[in-house]
């Protein structure tokens, strides 16, 4: 198998040190096997605005090639940091508010369908990427992070479900290493009546459900074990239906990807190259 497709890629614009230029990346997509991609810069709130109209510049500098699209990576985020912010008073919130909100917000994306009109986006990815206001505890992120899961996956601006129980923060030991909390010792402590609602709502509401390279199939600070599991958890979203797009989730200066040892991981659990999801050429 073969991936010559990704979803999931960060320029140089987006707010958390991603470094590749658009102009590269279309020179080394084709070196690794890419075909059909697409760039997919963050926005957290509506602070981080400018930073897609820059994305949206670039990318009409490049855009010759029909099979080069244009997404957006927009976190799942509270209602009330919106607020905040908007009223002012917070220096730099670059990635919202993290702190002080409360339990149980409104669940929100910085973005709009006329923001989605006026910049040209064609995909919009929604990614769940912290806790929100919970209490650092095993059962507490699991629950949270299912809500904001099925808030993307029933969300009608969504086409793309980012990196389902992707997790950085807490928990990680001097190297960075995850090895227990919240779901890495063993996935199954996640209840399997979750992973049923959530393939559901992706089903009923039309989205892809991303497999995610870099943050999770690839990601050397996780434990061997847990891949494995993540790895059958992919495969039974295949099985009940689910559409699946693949995203590499690349933040470096250059589009450089173990695209090969991912593909041999996929092949694994059994996924050929046509299960996966391509969006027409414009």
């Amino acid at each position: 198998m073969v991936i010559r497709s990704d979803w999931h890629i960060h320029s140089h614009h987006s707010c958390d040190q991603a470094a590749l230029r658009m102009a590269d990346l279309i020179r080394e997509a084709a070196p690794n096997g890419v075909t059909d991609f697409g760039i997919t810069d963050h926005i957290h709130t509506p602070y981080n605005r400018p930073d897609i109209v820059a994305s949206r510049l670039e990318f009409e500098g490049v855009r010759d090639n029909p099979r080069f699209h244009f997404g957006v990576e927009a976190s799942c985020v509270s209602r009330w940091e919106i607020d905040e912010i908007a009223r002012g008073g917070h220096e730099n919130p670059v990635y919202g508010l993290r702190t002080g909100g409360p339990p149980g917000c409104e669940l929100a994306i910085a973005l709009t369908a006329e923001d989605i009109a006026e910049l040209e986006i064609e995909y919009v990815i929604g990614g769940t990427h912290w806790p929100m206001y919970v209490p650092l505890e095993r059962q507490a992120v699991i629950r949270d992070y299912h809500r904001q899961n099925m808030f993307l996956a029933t969300h009608p601006l969504v086409d793309i479900v980012a990196h389902p129980w992707w997790w950085h923060g807490g928990w990680e030991d001097a190297q960075h290493n995850l090895s227990a909390e919240p779901w890495f010792d063993d996935f199954t402590c996640i209840p399997e009546s979750m992973h049923d609602e959530f393939a559901a709502a992706a089903i009923q509401h039309g989205k892809k459900v991303e497999i995610n390279l870099n943050a999770l199939l690839l990601n050397p600070h996780y434990p061997e074990g847990f891949k494995l599991q993540y790895l059958v958890y992919l495969a039974k979203l295949k099985d009940r239906g689910v559409q699946l797009s693949l995203g590499s989730d690349c933040h470096a200066p250059h589009y450089t990807v173990g695209f090969e040892r991912a593909a041999r991981m996929l092949e694994s659990v059994g996924f050929v190259e046509s299960d996966f999801w391509v969006l027409e050429p414009r």
